[in-house]
């Protein structure tokens, strides 16, 4: 991959005119094949993403960006896309066996929102799944979740990326310690052993840690669940000393299976962009 660059969502006022502006800069001859990983669902021509005011037509922007080949997919299925390319530098392991050679993976994770796919490696050719589950409806396992939950809540129901975002670590710390702060504030505080901080912080690792082991129960993931998005770089530090490897495995009958599953924070500054050229490379090759 060549140099990365990026911008502040706020920041981006058009979309369409950002990409032209960037193809037009790049090395000559002017690119033709451009890979976009955008975060919702990809279900047709129509794209919108799902925690920001974009929305556009793949065969218009297209035409418009003069290409001929745009290949659209959504983040997290990118993701997937580029988990066995990953090198050892790319990630932190979080404990666990050493998986199944040939077993699925699945790639989760907070940011904006919170993102699922999973790589079926029991396919054949192997395929990415890409889903929306991280609005799956959230359901407390403890009493302080049922607390958390009873005071977020109202005036809707919860869904996974309610807590599990940054957005959601706002909440959740609103709602530990009545404390109005931005998830990088928290994370800062937490990194000078706050206190309140990182209570938060491990709480939203251990509920973190078993939905974790609920994607991998879901999807077969035996061959190992890999950790993505910005929220969840920016906790590297706090993984180790967390509940989030306990809560993961704490199933009653398959506490073994899970504990088998290795489980790796994924420190590339861009797995979806890899996913995306890979996708973008075997599609040329047809």
């Amino acid at each position: 991959m060549g140099k990365i660059k990026s911008w502040f969502n706020d920041d981006v006022r058009d979309l369409q005119a950002l990409l032209a502006q960037e193809l037009a800069a790049a090395a000559k001859p002017r690119p033709t094949e451009a890979a976009l990983a955008v975060a919702g669902p990809v279900d047709g021509d129509r794209v919108a993403l799902t925690n920001r005011a974009w929305a556009f037509s793949i065969a218009k922007l297209k035409r418009a960006l003069k290409l001929k080949r745009l290949i659209v997919v959504n983040d997290f299925a990118a993701v997937a896309q580029a988990l066995p390319a990953l090198k050892a530098k790319d990630l932190q392991r979080i404990g666990g066996g050493k998986g199944e050679k040939n077993g699925n993976l699945v790639a989760c994770g907070p940011g904006t929102g919170f993102g699922v796919a999973a790589l079926i490696r029991s396919a054949h050719p192997p395929s990415v799944l890409a889903s929306e589950a991280g609005h799956m409806m959230f359901g407390p396992a403890t009493a302080e979740e049922a607390e958390i939950v009873a005071r977020l809540a109202a005036p809707r129901p919860l869904v996974v990326e309610s807590l599990l975002s940054g957005p959601g670590l706002v909440r959740l710390h609103r709602a530990l310690s009545g404390q109005a702060l931005s998830s990088d504030q928290v994370i800062d505080k937490a990194k000078t052993k706050d206190r309140a901080a990182l209570a938060t912080v491990a709480a939203f690792l251990r509920i973190f840690g078993r939905v974790a082991g609920d994607f991998a129960l879901a999807f077969e993931a035996r061959g190992g669940v890999y950790l993505a998005g910005g929220l969840g770089r920016a906790l590297a530090p706090f993984f180790a000393d967390s509940p989030f490897r306990q809560a993961f495995e704490d199933r009653p009958s398959y506490s073994e299976r899970l504990a088998a599953i290795p489980i790796f924070l994924i420190r590339h500054p861009s797995p979806e962009l890899l996913g995306a050229l890979t996708l973008a490379l075997a599609a040329r090759r047809g």
